[in-house]
């Protein structure tokens, strides 16, 4: 069936308006990030006068970036790694086995979404605190709180979506397996893990790009040396300036490991999400 011309003219109406909103916040702060502060400061203007890199160079020393682009990337890599084992385990016991309290077991998984992250900041906080004093194991302030923190509301959403696209393949393929010998961890490992990578892949980069972005939990179970890059862009923001065009600069540069991630894996990705949506 032929469009319309007015639902043609619609959906390029919708499509520019899309591009104004994604294009014009870019634009904004690439041309605020090689702005000298004087500039950012005076009233706006679109088109830039004065061109430098200096607040690419400078933003490395305001704060300590490096440190807090390593505290990012080590505990995102390790929330990540973690959440794609346990839900992979997880989610094949929910798609492949029948057991009591399977119904239980995933709509309160998946009920775990429907609540703000903020009812879970006191709760854990607590936990943590008491742990540590009763364990001495040091859980706020440190690297292992907050990927433990991260896992809290990373694995729902993994289980349930990879349960989802493991139901999509084909039970035949673990019963040929288990006629070669193998269990049901070789049929896992051999079978349903390669055939599963769209869906593992798209479970590991919304893992990682939901830890990446944190920071209410961030800002609260880190402090100094340790905080990570979405706590650490505050401190270009002082008592007695806010170095716009700084924050700018290191907003772009703290993003172009998740951009470059997802490019790459794009079509997994999408693949991915659509498999287990189709489920």
């Amino acid at each position: 069936m032929r469009e319309t011309v007015g639902a043609k003219s619609f959906k390029v109406i919708v499509l520019v308006l899309l591009t104004v909103f994604t294009v014009v916040p870019l634009y904004v702060m690439v041309t605020t990030a090689i702005k000298p502060l004087g500039d950012v400061q005076n009233d706006f203007s679109w088109i830039p006068t004065n061109i430098t890199i200096q607040p690419f160079i400078d933003m490395w020393t305001t704060v300590p970036l490096a440190q807090y682009f390593v505290n990012s990337l080590v505990v995102c890599t390790v929330a990540t790694v973690f959440s794609l084992i346990i839900a992979t385990f997880a989610a094949y016991a929910v798609s492949r086995w029948n057991f009591k309290g399977k119904s239980a077991f995933t709509t309160t998984v998946l009920s775990t979404q429907m609540f703000p992250g903020v009812l879970f900041l006191l709760p854990l906080f607590l936990i943590f605190t008491n742990l540590g004093n009763s364990l001495g194991i040091q859980l706020v302030g440190s690297w292992l709180g907050l990927i433990i923190t991260y896992l809290t509301f990373t694995l729902p959403f993994s289980i349930w979506m990879l349960a989802g696209y493991f139901e999509t393949i084909p039970r035949e393929l673990d019963e040929a397996a288990m006629v070669d010998g193998s269990g049901p961890m070789g049929a896992l490992f051999r079978i349903i893990l390669p055939s599963a990578r769209p869906g593992l892949v798209a479970v590991g980069i919304y893992s990682f790009m939901t830890a990446w972005g944190e920071v209410l939990f961030a800002s609260v179970m880190t402090n100094g040396l340790g905080s990570t890059l979405a706590v650490g862009l505050q401190q270009y923001s002082t008592q007695t300036n806010v170095y716009w065009n700084q924050i700018m600069a290191a907003s772009l540069v703290v993003s172009i490991p998740v951009v470059i991630a997802f490019l790459v894996v794009q079509r997994q990705f999408v693949a991915g999400l659509t498999a287990g949506a189709v489920k």
